[in-house]
């Protein structure tokens, strides 16, 4: 039998303010997400001004980053590159770049996905909150 390690409350904390931090000392107004490796939300934060779209486009994020075990952009990357049919992949909604895989020691712990701002600055609010935990 395997060990599996999981994130704690204290844990999900420590990245939800990290990512926070980033968003609001770059006067970002977003949607911060995180999910365990199964994709189940553990912590949504639609920060005052932020799209309530966003509240939607977070989650979905993580999840297809969790479960994929990848950055959610490797599947916008698919589609831009012509496989279209991958649109059609099941349970995979938040196939935009902004979320992305906690991994630690080669497990996948969950993730965190980021709307709200250009693509690749969700993914640097993502990334300032793994830091957080060492991730």
């Amino acid at each position: 039998m395997q060990s599996k390690q999981i994130l704690t409350l204290d844990d999900v904390k420590k990245i939800a303010a990290a990512a926070e931090t980033e968003a609001t000392l770059n006067k970002w107004c977003v949607t911060i997400a995180i999910v365990d490796d199964g994709g189940h939300l553990l912590w949504l934060q639609r920060m005052d001004g932020a799209a309530p779209i966003s509240s939607h486009i977070a989650p979905a994020k993580a999840k297809t980053a969790a479960l994929g075990r990848r950055e959610s952009k490797v599947y916008e990357d698919i589609i831009n590159n012509g496989r279209f049919s991958f649109m059609t992949a099941p349970t995979l909604e938040g196939m935009l770049e902004g979320g992305v895989p906690i991994m630690i020691n080669g497990q996948c712990l969950g993730a965190v996905g980021v709307s709200g701002v250009k693509s690749s600055e969700d993914v640097q609010i993502a990334k300032a909150g793994l830091v957080a935990i060492g991730a």
